[in-house]
């Protein structure tokens, strides 16, 4: 990697406190922009990057059918990493400053009915009622892996909280008696959410097996992951993805969504029945709260929706 990127990097990682799915995506898109500029070649002029070639791959990026939303993120990323350049004196002047970002689609975010919550949250227990020999699979695992996945979701709808927030749930943050979990959010800023009765119930149960099969510390580890895989380690988010996806089908409910749709339909549902908008903005770790009200908009939508079908004379 260029020695200016690494500096990049390690400015966004320790000065910045990004998170690393942020930092990740940074590289991506300064990397990609590099190879449409230099292709294969090993000498990258920085300075001699002007506003034409800037534009150039902005458009090309929105013709290959990235979205406005995408398009806006490489710029934002783009115009980042050349502005720390000229600060270092690498380059004179900034290639992206003064390029507009794609009009963005408003689009209202998906949430589920609140049956449909509960119809997703039962489904585990209801495969548990039900468990089948697997194939290399004991009953016991399995028994494992369906109270891990239904205290996961019950977990993800009761805090709001993002899926890598929820991979990353340690034992010892996690107050049982008082039902706060404290979790590191974006940018590194931590934040308390709070833990519901049903959650706590099956975190409990979790935990009980979790003991059983890795009654002591693993080697190397200074907290115990609350949702682990069947190594012990803690889960990725792609395993609670598919996880989202099986259940889903289950539950015969749409297998489009992903587990943020939990976290959608939490502030819905809050604000459906009259929680504060700063309290859920608080919950939802947003640091403005014009990224909360989008939540009020779609209470409104529903409640059209209701009234036009409903109202004899809507």
């Amino acid at each position: 990697m260029n020695k200016s990127i690494e500096s990049f990097i390690a400015y966004l990682r320790l000065e910045k406190n990004y998170s690393e799915h942020t930092v990740d995506n940074y590289i991506r898109d300064i990397n990609q922009f590099l190879e449409y500029s230099f292709g294969e070649a090993n000498d990258i002029g920085f300075a001699k990057i002007d506003s034409i070639q800037a534009r150039s791959f902005l458009s090309n990026v929105q013709k290959s059918g990235a979205s406005s939303k995408t398009t806006a993120r490489k710029l934002s990323a783009l115009r980042s990493f050349f502005r720390f350049l000229d600060k270092e004196g690498i380059i004179e002047s900034n290639p992206f400053v003064g390029l507009r970002p794609p009009k963005l689609t408003k689009t209202l975010p998906k949430v589920l009915t609140e049956s449909e919550v509960v119809k997703l949250l039962d489904t585990p227990e209801i495969c548990k009622k039900n468990i089948k020999h697997t194939v290399g699979v004991t009953n016991d695992m399995q028994k494992f892996i369906l109270t891990r996945d239904s205290a996961m979701l019950e977990t993800l709808y009761s805090t709001g909280m993002r899926v890598s927030e929820l991979a990353n749930m340690n034992e010892i943050n996690l107050n049982m008696q008082t039902g706060i979990v404290r979790v590191l959010g974006k940018g590194r800023k931590e934040r308390l959410c709070v833990v519901g009765s049903f959650a706590i119930d099956k975190i409990k149960k979790l935990l009980e097996l979790n003991r059983s099969y890795w009654p002591k510390f693993m080697p190397g580890k200074t907290a115990r992951p609350i949702f682990r895989n069947n190594k012990g380690d803690a889960v990725s988010t792609r395993l609670i993805e598919r996880a989202m996806k099986k259940y889903l089908s289950k539950a015969n409910l749409n297998i489009e969504y992903y587990p943020h749709v939990l976290r959608h339909s939490f502030a819905t549902h809050m604000l459906d029945n009259g929680a504060d908008l700063r309290l859920v903005q608080e919950l939802l770790g947003h640091s403005s709260l014009s990224t909360t009200q989008i939540y009020t908009h779609v209470s409104i939508e529903r409640l059209k929706n209701v009234y036009e079908h409903n109202h004899p004379h809507a």
